[in-house]
């Protein structure tokens, strides 16, 4: 995967005086980048994007102006968008409204938004900025794998991470917390070591010693294999993904990042177990909404890896680092 740096150009407009009576303008303090700002960038995004569109879908900064008919926001709270404005609720109706692709995203220094495409930070909030970004992709969708079905994780269920990217590394932070009993995958030994110790994992399996890893992950669980997969790989992992669920359990579809061999039959596997594969598009709002209270109460860190600045050239070398896969957590763009 090539990433057209050259198509990620600084420029300067106008900020407009004019706004709405239901919006708010935002000034941008942080960016959390993610897997989908990558392939935006070098064209291979599935969906529709726009010549020219602003990137970026994870902001997080302060309100500066509010629009007349706004009461539940005021100048100077702390917020951070929410994916897909448009998304209050319930499965997504149509993926053209999250930032980033066909509406403009929130890589500026500011934005003008619904009132309700933001999700409030509370005013003593122990996160900063650049971790605050961090919530509103990788947060609402580790959030969403673990509590958006019709059935939420239970405190001492386990879970499975595949990799040690921001989603994955969220959702251990949170499953840890919520009284889970954890497995997390990587090829780094070195990667799974700073996990275990940093993040509590409670078993870690490199795949490259252990191309079989799903016979692990049976072995961690006494055989049973475990309630809850989040599944980054898509093809490529999908068959062992399967193994390695509960009778019952559930793989929560989040990534595409690799690819099978040979493909299995994902049908059959899905059936014999009974368990249930559900695809993540991020989440609604009303999950942020619940993923921001539950951060805020257990005072949880998010994985804010790396942090670059705003210039032409520190943002290029963000996209470069994110491109690279060699972080673990997120990888953030500090605007101010």
């Amino acid at each position: 995967m090539t990433i057209v740096l050259s198509e990620i150009r600084k420029f300067q407009e106008p900020l407009s005086a004019e706004l709405g009576n239901h919006e708010v303008l935002v000034k941008v303090n942080a960016v959390s980048l993610n897997y989908r700002d990558l392939v935006i960038s070098n064209a291979t995004y599935p969906l529709p994007v726009k010549k020219g569109v602003i990137p970026g879908s994870d902001g997080s900064g302060n309100i500066v102006k509010i629009g007349s008919s706004v009461t539940d926001l005021q100048v100077g709270d702390r917020v951070i968008t929410n994916f897909n404005p448009e998304h209050i609720s319930g499965p997504v109706k149509d993926h053209n409204t999250a930032f980033g692709a066909i509406r403009d995203g929130v890589l500026s220094q500011y934005i003008v938004v619904p009132s309700y495409g933001v999700n409030k930070i509370p005013s003593d909030s122990h996160l900063t900025h650049e971790e605050a970004s961090a919530l509103v992709c990788t947060g609402a969708t580790a959030w969403n794998a673990l509590y958006g079905s019709g059935r939420p994780f239970i405190a001492g269920q386990s879970v499975l991470m595949l990799g040690t990217g921001g989603v994955s590394i969220t959702a251990l932070i949170l499953a840890k917390a919520a009284g889970a009993v954890t497995i997390i995958t990587s090829s780094s030994d070195e990667k799974l070591k700073y996990v275990k110790e940093k993040y509590g994992a409670d078993y870690t399996i490199n795949y490259k010693t252990y191309p079989d890893w799903e016979k692990k992950v049976l072995e961690f669980t006494h055989g049973e294999g475990v309630d809850f997969v989040i599944e980054n790989g898509g093809n490529g992992t999908i068959a062992k993904s399967i193994e390695s669920i509960k009778n019952g359990g559930q793989i929560a579809l989040i990534g595409f990042l690799s690819q099978p061999e040979f493909l299995s039959d994902v049908v059959m596997g899905l059936l014999t177990k009974g368990a249930t594969a559900r695809g993540i598009s991020v989440g609604p709002k009303q999950l942020a909404e619940e993923l921001i209270r539950f951060v805020h109460a257990k005072k949880l860190p998010m994985p804010v890896e790396k942090v670059f600045g705003f210039s032409e050239e520190e943002v290029h070398a963000a996209y470069a680092n994110l491109e690279s896969q060699s972080q673990i957590g997120k990888t953030v763009i500090k605007l101010c």
